[in-house]
């Protein structure tokens, strides 16, 4: 912890203000989940990021209203769901990178029904059960804030890593894209000056065979 304390110790206050931002970013979060719609929300997350997320039914249109919630993952595979309920819970480590995806919909509801959805999203540092590790580990005040500090720093940096990656992914893909786009011209003025030259040798044989030349 000390090189920490050395690096960041005058810039404690604004990365502890960083990290209750990352903490709390999608937290009171409140969806409209209408009848025989479905209400979706994705976040882009790495691989091997905890998220855990919180949703509760805070008011209905109609009395006895339930939701029913799934969350995927960018591959389709189905991390969490649970039918016709008032509040449930999610919790997963991301095994791949890419849009995580959280839906929520009423079953045989009338259209004009609906109830509002109170969701907490987590990723990451703001996922875990800080009190928790604190008792387990033993940590005192000053040793959890800089433990929290040391992992949000950590966080930003995979992520700025991770965003490097998916520029570098990016750009590769419009080189090839330009590339295969040049060519792609460079063939079709090739084939357009082919039948522009079969055409001309089409009509000199013609005109020669009727005696016009």
């Amino acid at each position: 912890m000390i090189p920490l304390v050395e690096c960041f110790g005058s810039h404690i206050l604004t990365l502890r203000q960083l990290f209750n931002f990352i903490s709390n970013i999608v937290e009171g979060l409140q969806l409209e989940v209408t009848g025989r719609t479905t209400k979706c929300i994705a976040e882009e997350i790495q691989s091997d990021v905890l998220v855990v997320g919180d949703y509760k039914v805070v008011s209905t249109s109609e009395d006895d209203l339930s939701v029913t919630a799934k969350v995927t993952s960018p591959y389709g595979k189905q991390l969490h769901h649970l039918e016709n309920v008032h509040s449930g819970q999610f919790a997963f480590t991301s095994k791949e990178s890419g849009k995580y995806v959280a839906c929520f919909w009423l079953q045989s509801a009338h259209p004009n029904v609906h109830l509002n959805l109170a969701l907490d999203w987590k990723t990451g540092v703001g996922a875990k059960d800080w009190e928790s590790i604190a008792k387990k580990e033993k940590l005192d005040g000053m040793q959890l804030e800089l433990r929290q500090l040391e992992e949000a720093v950590g966080s930003i940096h995979k992520e700025m890593l991770y965003l490097r990656d998916r520029e570098a992914e990016m750009r590769n893909l419009n080189e090839l894209t330009n590339s295969r786009v040049g060519w792609f011209g460079i063939m079709s003025l090739l084939v357009c000056l082919g039948v522009a030259g079969w055409q001309l040798w089409h009509l000199k044989t013609f005109f020669e065979r009727k005696k016009l030349l």
